[in-house]
């Protein structure tokens, strides 16, 4: 893991960026501060939720390892089998379809020629 990338490092950076920013008088300065702040809590969410998919992963996995009988040299089959239903799970939660392509309707199909 980036040192910048470090959850504790993101949440000193937005501490120390917010109280720089109710210091500062210069209007630009606030507000390319408070832009930077917000870019930093996009960051820490981003860690966040990949660290909880991560971990609810790893828990699927194991959970579908059990219940094959625990089968030993299978720990990266099962890694992968949780992440397609992760995957798929979060796709339907949000509409979007993973697997197998849908055929786009003819009226939708723009096919690019080039010259």
């Amino acid at each position: 893991m980036d040192q910048s990338d470090d959850p504790r490092e993101l949440e000193r950076k937005i501490e120390q960026a917010t109280r720089m920013a109710s210091r500062v008088t210069d209007q630009t300065t606030v507000e390319r501060l408070r832009a930077w702040v917000e870019d930093l809590k996009r960051k820490l969410q981003q860690h966040r939720e990949a660290r909880r998919t991560k971990q609810a992963t790893g828990a699927r996995a194991h959970e579908l390892w059990e219940q094959s009988g625990r089968p030993s040299g299978r720990a990266l089959e099962f890694w992968a089998s949780s992440r397609v239903r992760d995957q798929r799970g979060r796709s339907e939660i949000i509409g979007v379809s993973v697997g197998r392509p849908r055929r786009v309707p003819e009226c939708l199909d723009v096919s690019i020629q080039l010259p």
